[in-house]
């Protein structure tokens, strides 16, 4: 390509092409582009110099200053000047961008009309705004949403309160046997509904928890092993009324150090849901066994139960909010979300595996509490 379709190719874009030959004074080494006509009364010609800045390109004077030592340097990158605007001899406001170059051993100026890619640019500029501004009103509206749900919510567990303890007091009336029988499926509709209801409260109460402290220190960062054993114990009696078994792996060495970066309470919850979920989904006569391995710097949990397993079709979804398994169980789908953020908040991963021995494993790792100057909670 020859230097005169070059040229024309510049002027066409709007761009100014001038080469450096001494301070403030440059040679217009490309076709005149038809813009500089509104900005400078003398005539410029292809091969003649102009002195910048003048009076036109006044806002040059400072760019030029930073060109001078970028041209020393003899830079394989460009220098911008950034977008200015500039009042052409008829009074309209038109929008410029100088650029700084090196050509082998030649120092290249280009001044730029932006035109129709300013106008673009600002209109972008102005959608993305726009959109920030919508998403920041999505946001606020999803919070009034969640504010008013959870005290709906509130309303109707302490009315369930008082239906329970109805229920409760009607155990002691010389009730039929057809009567009984109807109490016991109200009592079951009633569980049902409570464990609903404290599923959709953790949900909100991990989301806001989930931005709360929880403990790195070593001292009192809380042991797995601990909690794992406290919810074995509060689930026993469930298992064997159903003729289940819940334990712990004969192999854990109980001795050794199980500590992991959480909280107490959430970290008990988070087991308790997968304890619970282990229920839901097994079969009678069957065990749930809870491992914990030494996995580097972090511990792993396991809990593998002989039900029926996921489906592939929900695996990838499992762990989000409102997910539920085929037979769903009269649940929400929100337990297992809310130990996916949790465990997620503690720095830790948590996931699901089919059992090779049939049934499913869920598992979750988070890593051990380190040593620090100053052991602090973490924010």
């Amino acid at each position: 390509m020859n230097d005169s379709i070059l040229s024309d190719i510049f002027a066409t874009l709007n761009i100014l092409v001038l080469e450096r030959v001494d301070i403030n004074l440059f040679k217009i080494i490309s076709n005149v582009p038809p813009w500089l006509v509104h900005f400078c009364r003398q005539n410029f010609t292809p091969g003649m110099d102009i002195l910048i800045p003048q009076e036109e390109f006044s806002f040059l004077e400072n760019f030029l200053i930073d060109a001078e030592e970028f041209w020393q340097n003899n830079s394989n990158i460009k220098l911008s000047s950034g977008l200015w605007s500039e009042v052409d001899l008829n009074g309209e406001e038109c929008q410029l961008e100088a650029y700084a170059i090196c050509v082998d051993t030649k120092k290249i100026l280009l001044i730029e009309l932006l035109g129709d890619k300013f106008t673009n640019k600002q209109y972008l500029i102005q959608k993305g705004r726009e959109n920030q501004l919508d998403y920041q009103r999505l946001i606020k509206d999803n919070q009034k949403k969640d504010v008013l749900i959870h005290c709906i919510i509130h309303d109707i567990a302490g009315q369930l309160s008082a239906i329970n303890c109805c229920l409760a007091l009607l155990e002691f009336e010389n009730l039929t046997l057809k009567g009984k029988e109807y109490l016991e499926i109200g009592r079951k509709q009633s569980t049902r509904q409570e464990m609903l209801i404290r599923d959709i409260l953790d949900l909100f109460s991990a989301e806001m928890l989930s931005l709360e402290a929880f403990t790195i220190s070593p001292e009192i960062a809380p042991s797995l092993l601990s909690s794992a054993q406290e919810v074995i114990e509060l689930f026993k009696p469930t298992y064997v009324l159903h003729n289940m078994q819940l334990q712990l792996a004969s192999q854990i060495d109980l001795s050794a150090d199980w500590k992991v970066v959480a909280d107490k309470s959430r970290l008990d919850r988070v087991i308790s849901n997968l304890v619970e979920n282990a229920y839901r989904h097994s079969p009678l006569h069957s065990t749930v066994v809870i491992d914990l391995q030494a996995d580097g710097e972090y511990i792993l949990f396991t809990i593998d139960d002989q039900g029926s397993g996921v489906s592939p079709e929900i695996v990838d979804t499992l762990f989000q909010k409102f997910s539920q398994g085929k037979n769903k169980s009269g649940r929400v789908g929100l337990g297992l979300y809310f130990c996916r953020i949790i465990i997620e908040r503690w720095g830790g991963e948590i996931g699901y595996l089919p059992n090779p021995k049939g049934g499913s494993r869920f598992w979750f790792r988070l890593p051990r509490p380190v040593m620090q100057q100053n052991p602090t909670n973490f924010f």
